[in-house]
């Protein structure tokens, strides 16, 4: 199936799709010149998506398996549709100012899919990237579905929430993943439905929060890396998160901060927080880097 989206303005795909890249080895994710291909799990199925510039003023969508109906249209939406940046004030901040100036395009996503976005998050608890990125390959490739259609290369659609139930715990501890993010990955696909559910209290908010963190093991953190990606949460910044608060502190006033610092920061953007950091992120400013990179523990064999 084939849609055509007209955003009425700019949309930079690459940027506005990248918070759904787990890796660069991602088999849910690829790149491949000027085109990007998703392997989704939609309500409906498995789906491959294709997302590329069709002209100035326009993105061609194409998707194929039996989630390719929901995948089309809800196309829009995962391009940025209902993302209104208009209330969003930099213009006091120099380096934001100039931030938004060079990202014109830049969109906030939004997949209508929970407990898609919740599972991988959960994985990058407590970890590594590189960890958490590793074994979201292992369990692609060992567990989920090939990828309909033409995709460039071998790629695998995410199981279903049924389908992570039924990973066995030996499965998940060569994945890397110890029993306490996967027992939380198991308490999360049992609510799915009602996890869901909070697709129709709009774009985030305190009360999507809540109820995602009703579900033992998931914490803010990961609530709000799950509403980011699933709601669009304009307003979710990744409060617990290793790298985040030090990146907003380094960007905006020299210096490393800690979450309540980022929070004090970004109070004068309330509404558009996760904006404000989607903005330093894709500015291509780095912190400095001091010391070694944390060693990172195997014990998948042990």
């Amino acid at each position: 199936m084939d849609t055509v989206y007209r955003p009425g303005g700019a949309v930079d795909v690459r940027a506005t799709l990248r918070p759904l890249q787990r890796g660069s080895g991602d088999p849910a994710f690829q790149v491949v010149g000027s085109d990007t291909w998703l392997a989704l799990r939609t309500p409906a199925g498995a789906a491959s998506v294709l997302v590329r510039r069709a002209g100035t003023d326009a993105i061609a969508v194409s998707a194929w398996g039996d989630g390719a109906a929901w995948a089309v249209t809800h196309a829009p939406d995962l391009l940025g549709r209902g993302d209104d940046w208009s209330g969003l004030d930099v213009s006091a901040h120099a380096f934001l100012a100039e931030a938004r100036h060079r990202q014109p395009g830049l969109r906030l996503l939004r997949t209508n899919t929970v407990v898609a976005m919740l599972v991988p998050a959960i994985m990058e608890q407590k970890v590594t990237s590189r960890q958490a990125w590793r074994a979201w390959r292992y369990l692609l490739r060992r567990f989920g579905e090939p990828a309909p259609g033409p995709v460039p290369v071998e790629m695998f659609v995410p199981p279903a929430p049924e389908q992570w139930a039924r990973i066995p715990s030996w499965e998940w501890h060569r994945a890397g993943i110890e029993p306490g993010r996967s027992a939380t990955v198991m308490r999360a696909v049992k609510v799915a439905p009602a996890l869901e559910r909070t697709l129709t209290l709009g774009r985030g908010g305190t009360v999507v929060s809540q109820r995602l963190q009703s579900v033992p093991g998931i914490g803010q953190w990961t609530a709000a890396e799950t509403a980011q990606r699933a709601h669009g949460d304009p307003d979710a910044p990744s409060v617990g998160d290793y790298h985040v608060p030090a990146l907003v502190g380094w960007a905006l006033t020299g210096g490393p901060v800690d979450d309540d610092g980022m929070l004090e920061l970004l109070e004068p953007w309330r509404g558009h927080r996760e904006r404000v950091v989607r903005l330093i992120g894709g500015s291509g400013f780095r912190k400095p880097a001091f010391g070694p990179r944390m060693t990172i523990q195997d014990h998948r064999w042990h």
